[in-house]
């Protein structure tokens, strides 16, 4: 008979966004006059920037005549974008990387959890708490946890990101073997030092370890002494890999564009210890499972690095970070603590004593604004709750005006 995969019943019932959509729905059908404004879910609202406009038509003209149509590309990725990606996202900040380090795929998401099949089932996973939700649930289904049990899965070694670190956990106290980090955080807004990072790096070398690290937020960093990149840490192309996503600093939510970082000397180990080199096997995997973003979207994601495309990223990501300076400014008058909103275009706040989805449920019934519950991040993330800064300037001052009367 056919059977399932039953890492599969241990997952919580519905994921994250999927219940904050299921009680909005509920809201807005009881409720049909009123306007509601999403600061939840990490979906920006502006369009593309023109550059990447008129490279992705020019590149669909193309695939209308014969002498200039593109079909099947490489798996990896068009040598044009990943040559930009190169000199502009880490040569040009002294990281050695190399265009055929580069795999572009249609999102960071599908990189962050799809990266974990290269690895053996019964290694030690590190996981922030609060965390993104894909890195934990990837895990869970391909068998690394035990049961849920208390709010975290057994069997997994949790990094507590708390207001005591600053929201950068502190390294593990137990042996680990693969590590989740995330800077700027998602959710949290928090951001690394280099010498923070430095010391991830030194403990993966130290413990023959691999660090996992999404970068997709590095365009809202304006600290110029803060890494964008883990690449920018000596040492660190032997022991992580990086993703990272034209999402957020172009706008693709809609459109898919990302990419992941292997150099060619980041290494794990086989069952003897022998060190095995990590390029191959996720470009065997690629291969394999994926078959290439299409040609006009990457020729729209290389406009990113045109001079007007490097121009209109940067106002695009500058709009969002007035949002967020707005929205921490309001509600640090509102007497909350929060992190977030400088570096980040997310602000993580602390709701005095509330309960997570209950700071939730009164955002939304009583001013109309959803935001994202931080329990659902994690055990850590109880009694917070975050707000995004991707919608319109217009409509996050509505919000905060509704907040604050909410609150009164």
């Amino acid at each position: 008979m056919i059977t399932i995969n039953e890492h599969y019943l241990k997952l919580q019932a519905s994921y994250l966004f999927s219940d904050i959509a299921k009680r909005v729905a509920a809201f807005q059908k009881n409720n049909p006059d009123k306007d509601i404004i999403k600061l939840g879910i990490g979906d920006v609202t502006r369009a593309l920037p023109p550059a990447c406009i008129e490279a992705f038509h020019q590149a669909v003209d193309e695939m209308a005549v014969e002498t200039s149509f593109h079909g099947y590309g490489p798996e990896q990725g068009y040598a044009f974008l990943r040559e930009a990606i190169a000199k502009n996202d880490f040569q040009a900040r002294g990281a050695d990387i190399s265009a055929d380090e580069i795999f572009v795929s249609d999102g960071a998401k599908c990189d962050t959890g799809n990266i974990q099949e290269i690895f053996a089932t019964d290694v030690k996973v590190a996981i922030p708490d609060p965390v993104y939700p894909v890195y934990l649930d990837t895990n869970v289904m391909a068998g690394r946890t035990g049961i849920f049990n208390d709010g975290r899965f057994q069997g997994l070694c949790y990094l507590d990101s708390t207001r005591e670190n600053n929201f950068v956990p502190d390294l593990p106290t137990e042996p680990v073997d693969l590590i989740y980090l995330c800077f700027p955080n998602n959710p949290t807004g928090s951001s690394i030092t280099k010498e923070q990072l430095k010391k991830w790096v030194n403990y993966a070398h130290d413990n023959k370890a691999l660090i996992l690290f999404d970068a997709a937020y590095e365009a809202f960093i304006r600290d110029e002494s803060l890494p964008k990149s883990i690449f920018e840490i000596d040492g660190a192309k032997e022991v992580a890999i990086e993703f990272r996503s034209f999402s957020k600093n172009a706008g693709f939510t809609g459109t898919r564009c990302a990419y992941t970082v292997i150099p060619k000397e980041c290494r794990a180990f086989d069952a003897t210890g022998g060190k095995q080199a990590l390029h191959p096997l996720w470009n065997r995997r690629h291969c394999t499972k994926f078959n290439g973003v299409s040609y006009p979207i990457q020729k729209a994601a290389a406009a990113v690095y045109s001079e007007a495309g490097k121009v209109q990223t940067r106002e695009l990501t500058d709009y969002y970070l007035t949002n967020a300076a707005l929205i921490r400014k309001e509600i640090t008058a509102l007497g909350f603590d929060s992190v977030g909103g400088d570096n980040s275009p997310y602000i993580w706040i602390d709701g005095r004593g509330r309960d997570s989805w209950e700071f939730f449920d009164m955002l939304l019934n009583k001013a109309g604004v959803v935001c994202t519950p931080g329990a659902g991040f994690g055990k850590c993330g109880q009694g917070y709750i975050r707000l995004s800064a991707f919608n319109s300037y217009q409509n996050v001052e509505k919000a905060m005006k509704r907040i604050k009367q909410a609150l009164q």
